[in-house]
Formats: structure tokens, C-alpha cells, sequence
């Protein structure tokens, strides 16, 4: 079981929470940052079939990259449920089974309507005027990537379960494990090495399915081996159902899935606005938003144990702890960001030769424009990394409705107000668009941060349907 006891307010206290956070962040922060990496490795393996599959993969990723990320979202809802539980009445085996086993009845429904929605990939590109060559061929590389849909998202809820319980180093060591596999899946599925047909851009599909099936195996097998894991027995009685958490996680969970399609969404829409302006431009911004991708893993990582750390102090009723892990995790996070901001102001180029050379010829103008962009990015990284940990702590409180008005607003209106008033209405062009994608970031984590503040005062760290204060 995690140490998670709640203590005074003391020095030694918050001494002891910055320990238990950094315990819990660090393999999680990490495990996001391998998961890039699986994705790094289906790129470069699929490049070298030529640019027509690597954009066609690139295609069908962007849809079905969005459903996943949205829908693992949602059925993640069971993370803050699984640590107010344990903050409440440790080890509280019934509950937190009866929840686990919730969201994974969840993971099947949502997958297979997940599985609807990537199936429209056809009619999308068509309607965008997509290339007819590209359309045939992310449709076939599509229909056979849906099939891991499923097994990812129920692998996700497994990854929450472990994470919740004091085991995120399992998330780590199973993400690690999956960068092997796929990397012999995509150089055997996709040439035809170790006798296996060569399939070209499907056999990227293949890997990933294979992949994502073994990340599933691997945390059945960890949760079965583990002696504290395995006592809440969550694949026991897998038929029957508990309404009530289905419900409590598709009610907590559904604000958070439109929260992270609204800020995928803005993303989304700032590529089609670079592609408005210039291919240099928008190379550039692919480019240069990979750079601020790779840093974001680490605060969404914190933000994941800032969930799991306010949602036990919040099961406790400890308005101390709540406060104390959450602003822990603020400071941890911003501490970071404000590194990778200062990074990105003094040395630009390198951080972009991650992903090209900075001094081919070729390049110069990307890389120019690309440096531009890196500014901007680095004066939101403060509000990039504030965001996403504050909605993490909030998501602690299983407070998730306002803060996606918040997201909403935040982005669509400030954020792409600016972006396309900058954009097109004055010279600053795809440095005006950055400019809007950073308001809309500083706009978001002003109000969660003002949220999180005034927790107190609007309710949120008292637990509907529970008694006020429970003895520490």
C-alpha cells in the first residue's frame, strides 16, 4: 500500500509529501515519455517505406490518436475514485474492485463506439481535400489500427489501478518493454524479416496491435504476481455490475474526455491555420510543438500523481492534505517547466535536433522559423505545466465540470481569438498563431490556479453523501 498517512502541517510534512510526490510522478512522468517514444518508432520504421505511408499513417494517427487520448481519459476517472476509497477506509477491497471493474466494463463500451468514430476517417479526409492516394492508403492502415483501440484504453485503466495503488514504477517497466516489442513487430511486420509476411504500412498496424496486446498481458500478469495488488481481485466476477460507479465514473470522467479533446482540438486547429500561412510554417510548428510535447510529459506526470495524492487526502476529508499535495505538485511541476522554458530561450537549435539537423541547408528556414516558435513556447511553459498539474489536483476533488468550461473558453475563444487575429491580421503570421496557442494556455491556468485557490469556499473538499470530518 502507498504510504499516503496524513500528518500535520508541518515542515516535515511537506517534506514528506514532496517525497511521496516525486516517488509517484517520476515513474509515471517517465512512462509518458517512452509511450512517445513507441510512437517515435512506428514513424521511423513507416518513413522508410517513403513520404505517401508515413503520411497516410500520420492521418489516421491524428483521428484516432484523439479518440484514444479522449476516451482513456475518461474511463481514468477511476483514479480519483480508487484514492478517496483509500483515503477513506484503506485497503477498501470492494469498493475499489467494484470501481476497477467498472471502468473496464467502460473501456469496452466507449472502445467499441471509439472504434465508430476512427471508422470515419474517410468521409473526414475526403471532406478536407486530402490526396486520393493518401485517403486509400490511412483507410487500410486504419482498419486494422481500430483493433488495438480496445486493449489500449483497457490497459490504460489497469496503468490507473497500479499507479493508484503505489505501483506506477509497473507502468514504467511495462511501457519500456513495449518499445522492444514494437520495434520488432514494425521491422517484422512491415519488411518481412524473422519469416513474417511483408505487409508495409499495415504491418505498422500489425505491431501495434501486437504491442498493445502484450501491454495488456503484462499488467494482468504484474497484478496477478503482486500480493497487494492481486487481494482486490478485480478480474473476480467480471460479470457483475455495480451502477452506481459506472455511473459516477462516466460522470466524473466524461468532462475530463471533452476537456482533452477541447485542448487537442485547438492544437489541431493551429495546424490547419499554419498550413493557411506556409508548408515552411507549418513544418516548423510540427517540429518546434514536439519539442513542447517531449516537455510535457513530465508535468502531465505530475498532474497524474496530483490526482492520486489530493483524491486520498480527499477520501480522508483532509483539507490539510488536500492543500499541501496540491500545491506540492504545483511547485514541482511549475519548477520543471520553468527548466524546459529556459532551455528552449538559450538553446533552441539543440533541442530541435531531437527531431532534425539544425544545419543542413535544407533546413534553415524550418529550423528559423522553428527557433521563433521555441520563444513562445517557453513563456508558456510555465502556464502549460500550471494547467495541467492544477486540473490534476482538481481532478483530485473529482471536480472536472467547471474546470472543462474553463478548457473550453480558454482555448476557443481567448486562445484562437488571438491566434487568428495575430495570424491573418497583422505580420506576425505563424508568430501570431503561438502567440494565441500560449494565451489560450495562460488564460486556462489563471482560472484553474484561481480555482484551486478558492477550494475551500466553493465546496469542493467536502465529499457529497459523507460526514464532514473524519478523525486522522
Amino acid at each position: 500500500m502507498p504510504q499516503m498517512q496524513p500528518k500535520a502541517d508541518t515542515a516535515q510534512s511537506w517534506r514528506a509529501e514532496i517525497a511521496a510526490t516525486f516517488r509517484l510522478s517520476w515513474p509515471l512522468a517517465l512512462a509518458n515519455l517512452l509511450q512517445m517514444l513507441i510512437y517515435a518508432i512506428d514513424v521511423i520504421f513507416i518513413a522508410r517505406l517513403g513520404e505517401a505511408p508515413l503520411a497516410a499513417s500520420a492521418l489516421a494517427v491524428s483521428l484516432f490518436g484523439l479518440v484514444l487520448w479522449s476516451l482513456s481519459s475518461l474511463t481514468g476517472a477511476v483514479a480519483p475514485l480508487i484514492s478517496a476509497e483509500l483515503g477513506e477506509r484503506a485497503p477498501a477491497l470492494r469498493p475499489i474492485r467494484r470501481a476497477t471493474r467498472m471502468a473496464l466494463w467502460l473501456s469496452v463500451i466507449v472502445g467499441l463506439i471509439g472504434m465508430g468514430i476512427c471508422l470515419l476517417l474517410g468521409p473526414i479526409a475526403r471532406i478536407t481535400g486530402q490526396d486520393a492516394e493518401i485517403i486509400a492508403l490511412s483507410t487500410e492502415y486504419n482498419l486494422l489500427l481500430i483493433w488495438s483501440l480496445v486493449p489500449m484504453i483497457l490497459a490504460s485503466v489497469l496503468r490507473n489501478f497500479v499507479s493508484a495503488l503505489g505501483r506506477p514504477i509497473f507502468a514504467t517497466a511495462i511501457t519500456a518493454g513495449g518499445i522492444g516489442v514494437n520495434a520488432l513487430g514494425n521491422y517484422a511486420f512491415i519488411f518481412g524479416n524473422f519469416g513474417a509476411p511483408a505487409l508495409g504500412l499495415q504491418g505498422a498496424a500489425v505491431a501495434t496491435i501486437i504491442t498493445t496486446l502484450v501491454t495488456l498481458a503484462a499488467y494482468v500478469i504484474a497484478i496477478r504476481l503482486d500480493r497487494g495488488l492481486h487481494r482486490y481481485h478485480i478480474f473476480g466476477r467480471w460479470w457483475a455490475p455495480d451502477w452506481r460507479r459506472f455511473w459516477e465514473i462516466v460522470r466524473i470522467g466524461t468532462p475530463i474526455a471533452l476537456t482533452v479533446t477541447a485542448e487537442a482540438g485547438i492544437f489541431g486547429a493551429a495546424a490547419f491555420l499554419m498550413g493557411n500561412i506556409g508548408a515552411s510554417q507549418l513544418a516548423a510548428h510540427t517540429v518546434a510543438l514536439q519539442v513542447a510535447a517531449l516537455a510535457f510529459q513530465v508535468p502531465f506526470g505530475i498532474g497524474q500523481a496530483a490526482t492520486i495524492r489530493v483524491g486520498y487526502f480527499y477520501g480522508a476529508r483532509d483539507s490539510e492534505g488536500m492543500r499541501r499535495a496540491g500545491w506540492t505538485a504545483i511547485i514541482m511541476g511549475t519548477g520543471f517547466m520553468a527548466t524546459t522554458a529556459l532551455a528552449m530561450v538559450l538553446a533552441p537549435k539543440t533541442l530541435l535536433s531531437i527531431y532534425v539537423d539544425p544545419d543542413a541547408a535544407k533546413n534553415a528556414v524550418l529550423v528559423g522559423f522553428a527557433a521563433q516558435y521555441l520563444t513562445v513556447a517557453a513563456a508558456f511553459q510555465l502556464s502549460d505545466g500550471l494547467q495541467a498539474v492544477a486540473a490534476g489536483a482538481l481532478r483530485g476533488l473529482q471536480d472536472t465540470r467547471i474546470p472543462m468550461w474553463i478548457a473550453i473558453f480558454s482555448y476557443w475563444i481567448p486562445g484562437l481569438g488571438v491566434a487568428l487575429w495575430l495570424g491573418f491580421g497583422t505580420p506576425l503570421e505563424g508568430f501570431g498563431v503561438w502567440i494565441g496557442l500560449a494565451t489560450g494556455l495562460t488564460v486556462a491556468a489563471a482560472l484553474l490556479i484561481w480555482r484551486w485557490g478558492r477550494r475551500e469556499s466553493l465546496g469542493l473538499t467536502r465529499r457529497p453523501g459523507h460526514a464532514a470530518k473524519r478523525p486522522a
